[in-house]
């Protein structure tokens, strides 16, 4: 689990790497339990035969929109959470870009650089990540972004300084 901070302290955090998530395995039933909550069943994500034979890959490879959904959880697993948030809100992505495919079998992890924090109204904070998911012994990341999320919190929370 992360650690804790204070909206005080998320200023002085803009800039800096604020987490690396642990591993998590992609294996064949993840992808293809994706695909079938998608109804995304190109071969290349579910027909290691197939895939194998036909594609360049070697094998099946997860979706990419797969490796972005696990954005999620490896934020929760690293970056810090701010003591006073009564909820946080995915605003979206600006640049998501997948650089390199994510071979079944494979291990990724997340890392979070917090660029931007601003005040929104009296109980928003608006923070922007550049993220990149690291594949396990490789040397480009599966994928890079720009994510924007919304802390709420109670106004009366609001530090006096900002």
């Amino acid at each position: 689990m992360s650690r804790k901070i204070s909206l005080v302290e998320v200023q002085d955090l803009v800039g800096t790497e604020v987490g690396i998530s642990d591993w998590i395995s992609v294996g064949q039933p993840m992808i293809d339990q994706f695909a079938d909550a998608t109804h995304d069943h190109q071969f290349i994500h579910v027909d290691p035969e197939r895939a194998k034979a036909e594609s360049t890959f070697g094998g099946t490879i997860a979706h990419g929109f797969l490796t972005l959904s696990l954005l999620s959880a490896m934020n929760f697993d690293c970056v810090p959470k701010i003591r006073e948030q009564t909820m946080g809100i995915n605003y979206g992505f600006d640049r998501v870009r997948f650089m390199s495919p994510v071979k079944s079998g494979t291990r990724v992890r997340g890392h979070f650089k917090l660029v931007e924090a601003r005040f929104r109204g009296a109980g928003m904070l608006m923070t922007t990540y550049e993220v990149s998911v690291e594949i396990e012994n490789e040397q480009k990341p599966a994928l890079t972004a720009n994510w924007i999320t919304i802390i709420q919190f109670d106004p009366k929370d609001r530090p006096e300084s900002v």
